[in-house]
């Protein structure tokens, strides 16, 4: 599983002209799924998103989990575009709706258990999403298995 994690002032996401998810100061975690993909990836990938110190605190760095700061989680499968060859990226790596889809859900329901607030996406939807970035401070994370 992969992850492009920003700091943000404020973030949201709109479908159909209307605004389905929103946070204030906190994180914005756009989320992709390929096919080797596991339930245990997903927890990972949300115990890494909670617990990254890059909020500036007094005494060091500091966690969304250690502020209660909000996360905003969208699923992007264009995270496994592969675009070593050619002008057209290849989706291969993507994992489909089915299989992504649930593991994306994990991800959120694994932020919920440890106590974060949690905005999302919808699965599969037109998306816009809207960010100000706070940095900017903008990472990617990957847990599981590379895919080549």
């Amino acid at each position: 599983m992969r992850a492009v994690v920003s700091r943000v002032a404020s973030a949201s996401v709109e479908v159909e002209g209307s605004v389905v998810g929103e946070i204030g100061a906190g994180l914005l975690a756009l989320v992709g799924v390929t096919h080797a993909d596991t339930p245990a990836d997903a927890r990972e990938l949300a115990r890494k998103i909670h617990e990254l110190r890059i909020f500036p605190g007094p005494d060091g760095e500091r966690s969304a989990s250690d502020l209660g700061a909000p996360i905003l989680v969208v699923s992007q499968f264009t995270l496994y575009g592969d675009t070593r060859k050619g002008r057209r990226p290849s989706w291969a790596a993507a994992a489909p709706g089915p299989v992504a889809e649930p593991l994306v859900d994990a991800v959120v329901a694994a932020l919920r258990e440890r106590g974060a607030e949690v905005a999302t996406g919808v699965f599969g939807a037109s998306m816009q999403v809207a960010s100000v970035n706070d940095g900017p401070f903008t990472l990617l994370l990957e847990v599981g298995t590379t895919p080549v």
